[in-house]
């Protein structure tokens, strides 16, 4: 019997001999489900689902849902328990890769392809982007920058403003350049670049305020 644990570092081996040029993001939130593997391609996103020969479809439903609205395509990798009847809980755009020990190892075979998925909402997907890549995706595309706008705002003029291609490949390239042990500093130095001036003045009114009451205190 194969574990999540057994499979996970066989599969990015061959997913990268398989796919080439990409980029794994494990564990990612998408709306009441979490996407085992994201694979970065150029110009796309793939959501990868592991049931491994230990798992259930219990939850499958739901997370073929949330997966859907996210990715452009969708892989269901699975466990020879499940290989003769996944095909039945998942649609027909999703990828299957069936997994097997043999006697030299794991073996990954591709039983369908993975089609273009109707369903993937850009929304959504933009949505995965931090705050500051989609100020890169801006300033790249020449967009207005929108400093007091909402993450929502942005996303909906960025749908309207920039074509679909040209959106799927800075999508991408902005999930190959982040770095996850800057997460902070890069909010933290977004936030401070892109406050709003009407904020900043009332932040800077504060503190003078409890300047002043703290030298009354002082005299008393």
């Amino acid at each position: 019997m194969l574990y999540d644990k057994d499979i996970r570092e066989p599969l990015f081996e061959f997913l990268e001999e398989t796919y080439g040029k990409m980029r794994i993001i494990e564990e990612k939130q998408v709306g009441r489900s979490r996407a085992d593997i994201v694979m970065v391609l150029p110009g796309r996103l793939t959501g990868i689902e592991i049931k491994s020969d230990a798992d259930t479809y219990v939850r499958l439903e739901r997370q073929v849902r949330d997966y859907d609205r996210y990715f452009d395509q969708n892989i269901v990798v699975a466990g020879s328990t499940h290989g003769a009847h996944v095909q039945e809980h998942v649609p027909e755009w999703w990828g299957i890769i069936t997994v097997e020990q043999t006697q030299e190892g794991i073996d990954f075979y591709i039983r369908r392809e993975a089609g273009k998925n109707p369903q993937m909402n850009w929304k959504r997907k933009l949505s995965l982007l931090w705050r500051p890549e989609l100020v890169h995706i801006q300033e790249l595309t020449q967009m207005p920058r929108y400093k007091e706008k909402s993450k929502a705002f942005v996303i909906e003029k960025m749908i309207q403003k920039v074509p679909e291609e040209q959106r799927s490949l800075l999508v991408s390239e902005e999930l190959f350049e982040r770095d996850y042990t800057r997460i902070e500093a890069v909010i933290r130095d977004y936030k401070s670049r892109n406050r709003p001036a009407s904020e900043k003045g009332t932040v800077g009114k504060r503190r003078a305020r409890r300047r002043r009451t703290g030298s009354r205190s002082g005299m008393m």
